[in-house]
């Protein structure tokens, strides 16, 4: 063998020692970049795993990261600490169901005529989101990923509106919009807990049964699956009502409806502060989970709530709570954590809603995406990863709960408020509490945004007709 072949052997033997040792990994805005990874966590590495952490009810201002001064919640100022939490961001809706359709679909839930929250099957509510196989469990699925969702559905009771027809591949937790922590029934007194769905029965409390379940399904499937990527959906029904602490059971009053400031007994602070505290316990125990099996730095971590928080909750500075499109009613906490890719212990101004979610979780972790998803949110990564300038957005909220309608645009710093037939207009980055209404003095920012959200609705009302057309065809057929 001359000289040379033998240089040649021996770079060729190199670049193969090379090359088993770097896995290139795709960044979320599409540049590749090498990292030193393994060929048995090549998969995890280019494909990242998936935890998204979601409360109900929870107030802006309950957490450590967002200024809580009468709950402590290590785990979450952990979280913070090690990733990136956003200072303007907002959900979906000013409800349950219509803010996880949101998260579902990628897109406004009104589209689907999803608004309201569903009531129980006892009482015949048979609406709920049909599945349409371009949901976010279904894409991620198709893209090799294994998908469960631990904890609240709240979008349908039927088959056709399962998690399981949505794309996750295993379900445990509960259907309906709430119920007893210890009892686990639904607002009409029945059974309401489920695996896939099958009926089944569990002793303990609800929080806790649901971080044993999220740690149990990582711990089952790092052991028998580990070149898999997942997607794992916590979904907390804590600190929604009843108010029933931990550690002591016992019936909530009435089926577990909301006990108002005016009943007799309808539950204190201290009662929500434990709730509170003891679903930050369980995102602990899913944190560590992640540290023990080794797979922290190949798992994105959100964290994000579903409305703002009932009466029992704090939501400064944010004026009103739940059920209103005013930002106590709609902005919430949320924390990106992604070592490597998203910055540690940074806030962001970017505006996010909910279905950003869907998008960037879906860009992060390469899942083609059919145009017939027709995703409305926004890939927040770059500009997360990238420290680019915050976007400027135009975000739509609408609430007709109850017989009182809401409508409201934010449009860069601007927002416009439609409550009742009441306009109002805000400076919501100088003025979050939306204390000084400058409607008198700026009506064209009234007019102009006004016409932008009457222009959405009529978009997304003709949407949810054609959906209404959809699924009749689809009973009667």
């Amino acid at each position: 063998m001359t000289r040379l072949s033998r240089l040649v052997t021996r770079i060729r033997r190199y670049c193969l020692i090379a090359c088993t040792a770097l896995v290139c990994v795709a960044l979320p805005d599409g540049r590749i970049t090498p990292g030193a990874q393994s060929p048995a966590r090549a998969v995890t590495a280019s494909r990242p795993n998936v935890v998204l952490i979601i409360t109900d009810d929870m107030g802006y201002a309950d957490i450590g990261p967002y200024g809580a001064k009468d709950i402590r919640t290590p785990h979450l100022d952990r979280l913070a600490r090690e990733g990136t939490v956003f200072t303007a961001f907002y959900a979906n809706g000013v409800l349950c169901t219509p803010t996880r359709a949101g998260l579902i679909t990628g897109r406004y839930q009104q589209r689907y005529g999803v608004e309201d929250p569903l009531g129980n099957p006892t009482a015949g509510e048979r609406r709920g989101l049909v599945a349409t196989g371009t949901s976010l469990p279904q894409l991620l699925k198709a893209h090799g990923y294994a998908t469960a969702l631990v904890g609240k559905w709240h979008l349908g009771y039927d088959a056709a509106m399962s998690p399981n027809a949505h794309g996750f591949d295993w379900f445990w937790g509960l259907k309906s919009g709430y119920h007893d922590y210890y009892r686990h029934t639904d607002g009409a007194g029945k059974p309401d807990l489920w695996e896939n769905d099958t009926p089944i029965r569990a002793d303990g409390y609800s929080t806790d049964l649901i971080a044993n379940q999220a740690v149990s399904f990582i711990e089952r499937h790092a052991t028998e699956h580990a070149t898999q990527p997942f997607f794992l959906d916590v979904a907390f029904n804590a600190p929604h009502w009843p108010f029933q602490r931990p550690g002591q059971a016992g019936d909530a009053r009435d089926n577990a409806r909301l006990l108002i400031p005016s009943d007799s007994a309808p539950g204190t602070r201290a009662d929500y502060v434990a709730m509170v505290e003891r679903m930050d316990r369980g995102v602990g125990n899913v944190l560590r989970a992640l540290d023990r099996l080794g797979i922290a730095r190949q798992t994105i971590v959100i964290f994000t709530n579903d409305n703002g928080g009932e009466w029992l909750s704090d939501n400064g500075p944010l004026f009103n709570r739940k059920y209103t499109v005013w930002e106590g009613g709609i902005r919430v906490p949320a924390i990106v954590r992604w070592p490597g890719r998203v910055p540690a212990n940074v806030r962001t101004a970017q505006v996010g809603i909910t279905m950003d979610l869907t998008a960037s979780v879906l860009a992060a972790t390469g899942a083609p995406v059919p145009d017939s998803a027709r995703l409305e949110g926004m890939n927040l990564f770059p500009v997360l990863s990238e420290r680019r300038p915050p976007v400027p957005r135009t975000l739509f909220w609408r609430s007709t709960f109850e017989g009182r309608t809401q409508r409201a645009v934010r449009e860069g710093n601007w927002k416009y408020v439609r409550d009742a037939n009441h306009d109002f207009v805000f400076d919501v980055v100088n003025d979050p509490g939306e204390r000084h209404d400058l409607a008198r003095r700026r009506p064209d920012i009234a007019r102009r945004l006004r016409q932008k959200l009457l222009a959405w609705e009529q978009d997304v009302d003709t949407d949810a007709r054609r959906e209404a057309t959809r699924r009749a065809d689809t009973r009667r057929n």
